[in-house]
């Protein structure tokens, strides 16, 4: 694996997207991972209908599909509101001429909030990146398709669960990744680290609602997992997101049970 490779090359002539060997995903080596494909989305969602003015308050992705490693991607957008204070944008994943995945994506201008005091939950007392030291298993973020600081529990521990991530790559090659493109590419993350439990990771996420009032302005995105139920094989788990200097906003999942759950998830 080439060190720090991009997901994705760009073909501009053509305007696809071809995924590299490191886009793969931990339920099958020849399809997509999850985060890549909301990665993408995002990036091409901001590159074509994003503004300074505004901020992606609600990026929803549904995934009914793997995608094919090999397989050149098409995204098509369209906007279909585009208010003095609301913007709203549908993108759609095509692999193959098939589609794979649909996105949308509300965009809220930025103006001053309402006055008066509202009651928030208080910032989480997490020790920062820099003040935790770096792990040595080179397994971690898939063998390195992204970095974390593990805070306290893991995937499958009974208990809290937090940590630290930073991507290590760019999304699209030659292009460096935005905030939102960088959170929306962790917001995946949210599956796993909800739902996996003490008998290994039972469940495959079929989409992700990422919510922010503002963006991340630190390369640390912060994950606290806050809830996790399921009933019938239908999961939902849910992560609130930090930066460096406090909130940023909710990473939320849908799920389904696999027949045959990950025994061994990679770690994080």
């Amino acid at each position: 694996m080439t060190k720090n490779q991009p997901f994705f090359t760009h073909d501009r002539a053509n305007d696809t997207f071809m995924p590299t060997p490191v886009s793969n995903g931990p339920w099958d080596p020849n399809s997509l991972h999850g985060r890549v494909v909301i990665g993408l989305l995002a990036h091409v969602i901001e590159q074509r209908h994003g503004s300074d003015d505004f901020v992606p308050a609600r990026l929803t992705v549904d995934m009914f599909r793997l995608p094919n490693i090999t397989t050149p991607i098409e995204v098509r957008s369209k906007q279909i509101r585009d208010g003095l204070r609301i913007r709203v944008v549908e993108a759609e994943f095509f692999s193959g001429g098939t589609s794979m995945a649909r996105a949308s994506c509300q965009l809220l201008r930025k103006t001053e909030n309402a006055p008066g005091n509202v009651w928030s939950p208080p910032n989480w007392d997490a020790p920062k990146p820099a003040d935790i030291p770096k792990p040595t298993d080179p397994r971690l973020g898939m063998n390195g398709k992204w970095t974390t600081r593990p805070i306290v529990g893991h995937m499958g521990s009974l208990g809290p669960r937090r940590l630290w991530m930073s991507e290590v790559r760019e999304l699209v090659e030659g292009i460096p990744m935005s905030p939102f493109v960088h959170v929306a590419t962790g917001a995946d993350f949210a599956s796993p680290f909800a739902n996996a439990g003490d008998q290994g990771l039972g469940y495959i996420n079929s989409d992700v609602t990422l919510y922010l009032h503002r963006l991340p302005v630190t390369p640390w995105v912060g994950f606290e997992v806050v809830n996790h139920h399921a009933t019938n094989g239908v999961a939902i788990g849910e992560c609130w997101l930090y930066d460096e200097q406090g909130p940023i906003g909710t990473s939320t999942v849908a799920a389904l049970a696999q027949r045959k759950p990950m025994a061994k998830p990679p770690p994080p």
